[in-house]
């Protein structure tokens, strides 16, 4: 599924799911660069990011695995 992950000013990351019209935040990650871990967002959902090379800028559109996490 598509995923944009941004940064809000405050520094929080989020990911919105344009399909399910769904913002949530991120609260926990695998990796500290991001690209290639999980993810679990606010509502409960982990989603498996790509690898992507660090540095890599936000806001970006990829195409994520949801692996776990309620149906919405």
């Amino acid at each position: 599924m598509n995923v944009m992950i941004r940064k809000s000013a405050a520094g929080v990351l989020s990911a919105y799911v344009p399909k399910k019209d769904l913002e949530e935040p991120i609260v926990a990650q695998e990796k500290p660069g991001l690209w290639g871990g999980t993810v679990t967002l606010a509502n409960g959902w982990l989603l498996a990011l790509p690898e992507l090379a660090d540095g890599t800028g936000l806001p970006i559109t990829v195409e994520a695995r949801r692996l776990a996490g309620d149906a919405a």
